[in-house]
This record gives C-alpha cells, sequence and structure tokens, in this order.
C-alpha cells in the first residue's frame, strides 16, 4: 500500500503533532488525569506513521513531539532541559518506528496490532532496563532488575501498571488509527468515483 502527499495528509501529520505534545503536557499538568500515566498516543504515532506517513515525516514526528514536549516538561519539573535518562525513550520509539517500516508493504490489521503489541514489550523492557541500569536506588543484580521491571521504587507507582497503560493505549490508539483511515479513504473512494465515471462515459 503506497503513500500519497496530499494536503489531507499534510493536515493529518501537523495535527498529529499537536495532539501528541498536547497530551503529554496535558496529562503531566493535570491532577485530574494523573491515575493513567504512561497512557499517551506516541507509540502508534510512531508504529502507525512509518506505515501511512511519507518516511521522513514517519520517522520525525514522534521524536520531535517527544523532544517538545520534553523540553516543556523538565521547565515544568525544574529539571535539566537535556537529561541522559531522555533517550531509552527515543531509542524505543524509533524501534517502532522501524517495526512500522518493514509492516509498510504489507500493513494487514492483525500485523500492525501485532507490531504494536511488540512496541509496548520493546519500549517497557528497553526503559526499565536503563532505568535500573541507571538508577542507584535499584541493586544491580537480577533482583533489582525484576524489581525495576514489576514493583519499581517505594513510594511510586509500580511499574507493571505503567506497562499495562502503555500496552493499552499503544493497542487503543493504533486501532483509533486504523480505524480512521480506513474511514477517510472509504469516503475518499466514494467521493472521486463518480467523477471517475464521468471521465470515462
Amino acid at each position: 500500500m503506497k503513500t500519497h502527499s496530499s494536503a489531507f495528509e499534510k493536515i493529518a501529520i501537523a495535527a498529529l503533532f499537536a495532539v501528541a505534545i498536547a497530551w503529554r503536557i496535558v496529562t503531566a499538568y493535570s491532577g485530574d488525569t494523573n491515575w493513567l500515566p504512561n497512557f499517551a498516543p506516541l507509540t502508534a504515532i510512531a508504529l502507525c506513521g512509518a506505515i501511512y506517513f511519507p518516511k521522513r515525516a514517519a520517522l520525525l514526528l514522534p521524536l520531535a513531539a517527544l523532544f517538545v514536549s520534553d523540553l516543556v516538561l523538565n521547565a515544568h519539573y525544574g529539571v535539566d532541559l537535556l537529561r541522559s535518562e531522555m533517550l531509552p525513550r527515543y531509542a524505543a520509539l524509533a524501534i517502532a518506528g522501524g517495526i512500522g517500516l518493514m509492516l509498510r508493504a504489507r500493513p494487514r490489521f492483525s500485523l500492525v496490532l501485532g507490531g504494536s503489541i511488540v512496541s509496548s514489550l520493546l519500549f517497557y523492557i528497553g526503559t526499565d532496563t536503563a532505568s535500573w541500569f541507571s538508577n542507584p536506588a535499584y541493586a544491580k543484580n537480577f533482583a533489582g532488575l525484576v524489581q525495576a521491571l514489576t514493583t519499581g521504587q517505594p513510594g511510586f507507582p509500580p511499574t507493571w501498571m505503567f506497562f499495562r497503560n502503555t500496552f493499552v493505549s499503544d493497542l487503543v490508539f493504533t486501532a483509533l488509527f486504523l480505524g480512521c483511515l480506513a474511514i477517510t479513504r472509504e469516503r475518499h473512494a466514494t467521493e472521486t468515483a463518480p467523477l471517475s465515471a464521468t471521465r470515462i462515459a
């Protein structure tokens, strides 16, 4: 399935970029949504964008959205704007984009959802392992790694909960992305069919 550059496509890319940034900032600033940490559309955008959007926009969009929102959130929390802890998240999003590129030639619904599941797992394992490695609160042994992947640090929500929210949100936003795309293409086909018939006649 090939992608075609169009005005609608550019608007969709800009809208996704804005939504991804706004989602992270609003959920961080609003106490009403703190009960659902890591429920975000970025990984789904990275995966689906790599499948359906032009490659350059597909790879840069989620990383740029993450970077801009990271700058805002780091300033909000009073920490360094650029931190080494940011790197695993960027790597995880880049991997999700790579999975999307592999599915670009055959983006069947089941394969894309499978790619979403794999992306969620890799994000969880990669970022939590990096946290275990860099955070002095975790013992640098197998027990410490298990703690980083399950219960996390005392006084904070367990890390398995973050994974649960990531897993569910990736599936939900991926399904929404595919559903909206299918509806848009169906409408476009319906609108252009009479024009095609007229030209043939």
